[in-house]
């Protein structure tokens, strides 16, 4: 990888901050947007801007093939059966909101649902209220001190009740990559169905839902070098089949009457309303840029970066890494002793380095350590070991400062 030639790519990383070059490291947030992704949201704005599937005129032909030619690109990039088991949403929260909505009409008093201890928020928050709709029951596979899910507890809880289990791919909190393929086949054995939440995982992974046999499968194009505000939903098609559109509108009808409405085939469905259709081709563009750098360069480069920065971090006395799992993406999770982690962010900003501070909208595991937050440093294949240097340089510096 010329790593200086892919840091070209990136026009965000020439700017300064606070009189000091841009050091960024807030990429499990989102990651930043290389100008061949710019120059697309542009291309689209300025050359085809039309509404898409219901024009007949050339403008709306040619942004409805941009669009579904997005939808192929993310499906073979996913190595999905079909195109139609793709589904366009605003991110990740939006599939699995979608999902969780869907189970409504599925569940029953007493079924039950499984979540592990290392989800985000917007793995946990839309269960909650599924369970509150239909009284079922959530339970949670518990971790231990490295921040690794206790399988064995795990198969523990499965039973002819499980009706669904819901696991992130990777922690964006600690970084930890679960054992995903082992998850998805203990929960198939009692007939229950998985959701993978992929928002941390995708950046650094190419999944292949098939051979992962995962019922669901939820990303953000912004943390793969693309725009905010769209995403996709994976599902098997016989699990889309059975769940109920998630809202009414124009694209998800076959037929309307004051009587009576019918839906639309997939993926359109689930896909009311206009769409972010300019996101949606743009996220095809960043995932053809993500692959003409290979996702097992990328995982190898991002790796070295994660060894070094761990090294190089664990020299400052009194800091504390969590998550030391052996099997991470390039995410450091840490503390300084007697300092508040929103406080060291402060003080390294002051120098140019974007860390993420504070619970990481994870708050169980951050009550499960008995701690506020942690400072949060995250890799991206963009990145350098000089930058980390400034890091460890800057969190110094604030060690100083602070104590």
């Amino acid at each position: 990888m010329d790593i200086q030639k892919i840091r070209s790519d990136f026009p965000i990383l020439n700017r300064k901050v606070n009189d000091h070059p841009l050091v960024y490291f807030d990429n499990a947030a989102t990651s930043q947007t290389p100008q061949v992704v710019i120059d697309c949201i542009v291309d689209y704005y300025a050359n085809y801007n039309a509404n898409i599937h219901r024009g007949v005129h050339s403008l709306s032909q040619e942004a409805t093939d941009k669009y579904e030619q997005a939808r192929e690109k993310i499906r073979a990039h996913f190595n999905a059966k079909f195109t139609r088991e793709i589904i366009f949403t605003s991110g990740t929260t939006h599939g699995i909101n979608l999902v969780a909505n869907g189970f409504s009409s599925l569940l029953k008093k007493g079924d039950e649902l499984i979540v592990s201890a290392l989800e985000h928020h917007s793995n946990i928050v839309p269960w909650q209220m599924l369970c509150e709709r239909t009284e079922a029951i959530l339970k949670v596979i518990p971790m231990n001190d490295h921040g690794v899910l206790d399988i064995e507890a795990y198969e523990g809880l499965l039973s002819e009740r499980t009706k669904l289990v819901f696991c992130n791919h990777v922690s964006n909190a600690l970084g930890v990559i679960n054992p995903i393929e082992l998850i998805i086949e203990k929960a198939h054995q009692v007939g229950a169905a998985v959701l993978i939440d992929g928002a941390q995982a995708t950046p650094h992974i190419k999944p292949d839902v098939q051979a992962l046999d995962a019922d669901f499968y939820v990303a953000s194009a912004h943390k793969m070098c693309g725009p905010t505000g769209v995403g996709m939903l994976y599902g098997k098609e016989e699990w889309l089949s059975k769940l109920p559109p998630y809202q009414g509108g124009g694209e998800m009808i076959a037929e309307v009457s004051f009587e009576k409405t019918t839906y639309a085939d997939l993926p359109h469905k689930f896909e009311a309303g206009t769409p972010n259709i300019c996101g949606g081709i743009a996220f095809g563009a960043a995932i053809d840029y993500m692959n003409s750098i290979g996702f097992q360069q990328i995982n190898d480069y991002e790796n070295e970066l994660l060894v070094y920065g761990t090294a190089e971090l664990r020299k400052i006395p009194g800091l504390k890494i969590y998550g030391e799992s052996a099997h991470k993406a390039a995410v450091i999770s840490f503390n300084l002793e007697g300092i508040h982690p929103y406080d060291v962010g402060s003080i390294v900003d002051k120098l140019g380095v974007a860390v993420r501070t504070g619970h990481h909208c994870a708050q169980p595991i951050m009550d499960y350590f008995k701690i506020p937050g942690t400072v949060r440093a995250s890799f991206a294949f963009y990145n350098t070991k000089e930058e980390i240097d400034t890091l460890v340089s800057a969190v110094k510096l604030a060690q100083k400062m602070l104590s």
